[in-house]
């Protein structure tokens, strides 16, 4: 289904009582049969939809209506540069998971599966991050739906000091709050991973803490300062976007967890670059004893490539997968020219397609793109999107609506589990001296420190 380009017609609200639309359903039906020939005619399979639909208000996918939906909504998600391997999408289908202690084992499972963690004790993770959808339980018109609050399955806690700084990750600030007082208790380090907020209509929300084996992380080093390993960074492996409402042929899917690997820049250029981020461009730039007086020496710009060149080198020592953005660029055009070939427009917004760094030295840079809103896709919602920055529902009035009406009381349970920072205690080992390999579960150091996509966190079109 294609429509007028989002930035100048925005897409209708969704509203969970509202039942399937017939034509939305048949026309992916279609597209599903022709790119199927196997599947035979798609008359019948109407015939049984429509009927579905009259009774229950919604239908239910065939196990590769699902996985072709998912698949596709990738293909289609304007924001994401890394699509070329949309094929390569691992669907798990997860619709009978319904309980928080379900769902929290199946996202553990996502994030070993998409980790490639080793099943053997001891085995060391192979880092080769694979692309993994996690699908749960579709919006059911008049029915609650389980949801997770977070935007990612990993992120950083934000930590505000009494003089006033802040230790981690700035932009989780007031979702870290909502978690302590749902009763999280982080170690007020740089890089706490936060708790997962699973939200189901029979238990309210649940705090889950991630086990050591599920949070694949890279400390970070530099090919050719040695100092850089002393500034205690480090970032995780798996960006896995949680938040995106998926939508298939009419049916939504509000909890849908999806990854693909990181592109350097969302790391070197945004995470740890970012003025609301981490902001560490500053101390670099210091340790490099650049001249920071005047912005016409350039020194941010030159902090940035140091950045981003430990970043790439520090993931590549370690074996575990990442992009350039001058490769991913390059690739991002090989995607277009088979899409062209294969009778299909390549929907794509060129302030998300063009990298946060170097922009004009890619070739994607001097080009237009179709920009329409083509379905199967992914949504990001107001109150998903609250919710991630918060831990709160948006005012009233500015959300998207949700059949609360049944839920019950909201109550709050902190989950146990492996304890997250298990592992390898004290301080990293200098880094001309750290092992290669990824490290999980490490404990943090003592250090204060976008966006979705497949192919990393800027996948769909989530907030940088």
């Amino acid at each position: 289904m294609s429509v007028p380009g989002y930035r100048d017609t925005p897409i209708q609200p969704w509203h969970p009582d509202d039942p399937v639309d017939l034509a939305e359903a048949a026309q992916f039906l279609r597209l599903f049969h022709s790119e199927h020939p196997e599947a035979g005619p798609v008359e019948p399979r109407l015939r049984r939809v429509r009927a579905e639909v009259a009774a229950t208000g919604t239908y239910v996918h065939s196990g590769p209506e699902l996985t072709f939906g998912a698949k596709v909504a990738w293909r289609n998600a304007s924001r994401c540069i890394g699509r070329l391997y949309w094929r390569n999408l691992l669907v798990l289908d997860r619709r009978t998971s319904t309980g928080a202690g379900q769902i929290f084992a199946d996202l553990a499972t996502h994030l070993r599966v998409a980790g490639r963690a080793a099943s053997a004790p001891g085995a060391r993770r192979t880092g080769q991050i694979r692309p993994v959808i996690s699908v749960f339980p579709p919006a059911v018109p008049g029915r609650p739906y389980p949801r997770v609050w977070n935007d990612q399955l990993i992120r950083y806690a934000g930590y505000r000091t009494p003089e006033g700084t802040v230790v981690g990750d700035a932009r989780y600030l007031e979702f870290t709050d909502a978690m302590r007082r749902l009763g999280w208790r982080g170690k007020g380090e740089a890089f706490d991973v936060l708790p997962l907020a699973i939200e189901t209509p029979a238990e309210g929300v649940s705090l889950f803490e991630l086990p050591e084996d599920t949070v694949l992380e890279v400390p970070l080093g530099h090919p050719e300062y040695g100092w850089f390993a002393e500034l205690g960074l480090r970032w995780h492996a798996v960006p896995a976007i949680s938040n995106l409402r998926l939508s298939i042929g009419g049916v939504q899917y509000p909890l849908a967890p999806f990854n693909g690997w990181y592109l350097g820049t969302e790391i070197g250029a945004r995470n740890l670059a970012d003025p609301d981020r981490y902001d560490r461009l500053p101390t670099i730039a210091a340790r490099l004893g650049l001249d920071t007086s005047r912005e016409s020496t350039l020194w941010r710009d030159r902090a940035l490539v140091e950045l981003n060149r430990a970043v790439l080198w520090s993931y590549e020592r370690a074996g575990v997968r990442i992009a350039d953005h001058h490769g991913e660029a390059r690739r991002f055009l090989t995607h277009v020219e088979r899409e062209r070939r294969a009778g299909r427009p390549t929907p794509a917004d060129w302030t998300w397609i063009v990298p946060p760094m170097s922009g004009a030295l890619t070739p994607v840079y001097h080009r237009y793109y179709h920009e329409a809103d083509q379905r199967p896709n992914f949504y990001l919602d107001p109150v998903a999107r609250e919710l991630g920055r918060s831990g709160r529902l948006p005012a009233a009035g500015t959300e998207t609506p949700s059949p609360v009406r049944d839920r019950p009381p909201r109550t709050t349970v902190l989950r146990p589990c492996v304890p997250h920072f298990a592992g390898h205690g004290g301080a990293e080992a200098p880094w001309p001296g750290q092992p290669p390999g990824p490290v999980v579960g490490r404990q943090r150091g003592p250090v204060a420190e976008g966006r979705p996509c497949a192919l990393g966190e800027n996948a769909a079109g989530a907030a940088p």
